[in-house]
């Protein structure tokens, strides 16, 4: 990456425009990527490294730095490398176990928040009552974004992976909710051993042949396959739903762009009588299918 040059007093400006131009044609965020991976290596906040520009580091910071972005050149996802992704305003730790967590899945958090409080919180004793499914929690955000806002509701994370389920864990530890939320180990529904009265899920829903390399190569594929079509695992979540949810229980999953008509039409399916929403990520895209079933 540097062997046309000297490395002894390359600074931080340096570091950042060579590596950019390394990786971008690999990456349409490569400056991003340069700053991120050169501040880790610095053990340094992104901040401060656009603040000290002129800094030179060391041969021995410049070497690692190399290495970093040799990773990216291989497609290595940016949060793989540094060990870590922002969720929610909570920095999770995440490697190649776990689903890195998306901007998209936070809105499934700010939809499932709004749909407690608008049913749930009519006063604290009846919050109490309440519990919630995180289902396919991957590094648990879902459930600690939750658990944060919701600090009297349960919580249960379930996953079938005990990989994901170890970095939950140590998720839960990090923000001392490992006493609150209960990490559950089995398919989908199956591990509760009571309904809830909330699900939530961002389920698997891609087609693998359809997604990005830098997805596909390095991200884990059962958090990503959803099948042929997409929808195999919103089928066998619906049909283990009525089961596993209370009279008048919520259930809110993240969608592909393209497949509200479809996973709206499996809900109703099961569902039959439920009110049944869409709801657009900050781009305008479908994003959620949120319903909720009649009380008895």
């Amino acid at each position: 990456m540097f062997s046309d040059r000297s490395t002894a007093h390359l600074t931080v400006q340096q570091l950042v425009a060579t590596a950019t131009g390394t990786l971008q044609p690999v990456s349409t965020t490569a400056r991003l990527d340069a700053e991120l991976l050169l501040a880790h290596t610095l053990n340094w906040s992104r901040t401060r490294l656009l603040a000290e520009r002129t800094y030179m580091p060391d041969l021995s910071q410049i070497q690692v730095f190399q290495a970093f972005v040799q990773r990216r050149l291989n497609r290595e996802p940016v949060a793989y490398i540094v060990g870590h992704r922002s969720f929610y305003g909570f920095d999770l730790l995440v490697d190649q176990r776990v689903l890195i967590p998306r901007p998209e899945t936070e809105q499934l958090v700010e939809r499932a928040l709004e749909i407690a409080h608008r049913v749930w919180a009519h006063n604290h004793q009846h919050m109490r009552d309440r519990s919630i499914a995180d289902v396919g929690t991957g590094s648990g955000a879902i459930a600690i974004a939750l658990a944060k806002r919701l600090p009297e509701v349960c919580i249960y994370a379930l996953d079938i992976c005990p990989a994901a389920l170890a970095v939950a864990q140590s998720n839960l530890v990090r923000y001392q909710l490992n006493q609150r939320v209960q990490l559950l180990q089995g398919d989908l529904l199956m591990p509760l051993s009571c309904p809830v009265d909330m699900i939530v899920s961002n389920p698997p829903y891609t087609i693998l042949s359809a997604i990005h390399d830098d997805v596909r190569q390095h991200e884990p594929h059962l958090a990503l396959d959803g099948g042929t079509d997409g929808l195999a695992v919103y089928r066998r979540l619906f049909k283990q739903a009525p089961q596993w949810l209370n009279p008048g229980g919520i259930v809110l999953v993240e969608i592909g762009a393209t497949q509200a008509t479809a996973v709206s039409a499996l809900a109703r399916t099961v569902f039959p009588q439920a009110q049944i929403e869409v709801y657009h990520d900050l781009a305008g895209h479908d994003r959620i299918v949120a319903l909720q079933t009649k009380r008895r």
